[in-house]
């Protein structure tokens, strides 16, 4: 399915008394196609997701996956200030250093900490400049 486009609907022969109806025909006909490929296009791939009777996109139209594009963060932002996960958050593990690299460091911020030999790995939280361990709130060291 091809997504409509505006370069498809011309009215060169639409606005004027003096235009010949057969031309006129090809574009309201070129017209009507591009307006069906919207309709078509409702919850199909390359087009758009539809709603459900709750004005929500079904879980079968969401993606697997998303990603930024970039080098923007990805951010999720709901008017409650809450996000719920409802089952498991997997964070992948990184040293120390690099945790203590990352450039934008704020409070709040989450890492599966491991210490440095990638084998023993701890949840840490990011607060008043330094990372802590969750299970003790000892501070975890930056190398």
């Amino acid at each position: 399915m091809a997504w409509a486009t505006v370069g498809n609907v011309t009215t060169t022969h639409l606005d004027s008394a003096d235009d010949s109806p057969a031309q006129a025909r090809v574009e309201l006909l070129n017209a009507l196609l591009e307006l069906q490929n919207v309709i078509n296009g409702r919850g199909a791939v390359n087009g758009v997701a539809s709603l459900d009777a709750n004005t929500k996109v079904p879980s079968a139209q969401m993606p697997d996956e998303i990603n930024s594009s970039g080098s923007t963060d990805l951010t999720l932002d709901p008017a409650t200030g809450i996000v719920a996960v409802e089952d498991i958050i997997k964070l992948n593990p990184i040293t120390r250093t690099a945790a203590y690299a990352v450039s934008n460091l704020a409070d709040g911020m989450m890492a599966m900490m491991s210490d440095g030999d990638s084998t023993v790995t701890k949840p840490a939280y990011y607060s008043g400049g330094v990372w802590r361990y969750f299970d003790d709130n000892t501070e975890v060291p930056s190398s």
